[in-house]
């Protein structure tokens, strides 16, 4: 099983880090005469959560193996798609409504960060 999740976790990193360059590039160059402020404020956060917690997957990918880890991992995921994508959408111009998913994947990042603890924690155990 662990030959199997190690070539999936390498990809849902590189897939992570580099959409938030991507995004963060696209919104310097492409959004910047079609943003107002607040579409380049939202943006920009949603660029800065996104790439940070690119990193927190890189950074569990090095964690003990287990369930920590996986919740982590999935927690950190879930996170950039409803934080972040919330963000980006919001910037768009999507409804207001939008902004209610934002807070939920706040809860996802805080789990992801206290799971991949858990997981830190038990290889300190040993």
């Amino acid at each position: 099983m662990r030959q199997i999740a190690r070539p999936f976790t390498g990809l849902l990193v590189g897939f992570a880090g580099a959409s938030a360059v991507l995004l963060g590039a696209f919104g310097a160059h492409a959004l910047r005469d079609v943003l107002d402020a607040r579409g380049m404020e939202l943006w920009h956060t949603a660029v800065q959560y996104h790439f940070w917690h690119a990193l927190a997957l890189a950074l569990t990918a090095f964690a003990p193996a287990g369930t920590a880890r996986r919740c982590a991992m999935a927690a950190f995921t879930i996170g950039i798609v409803l934080f972040s994508g919330s963000l980006y959408a919001l910037a768009w111009g999507a409804p207001r409504w939008c902004g209610a998913i934002t807070p939920l994947g706040g809860v996802a990042f805080i789990v992801g960060w206290m799971a991949l603890g858990v997981a830190i924690r038990s290889r300190a155990a040993d």
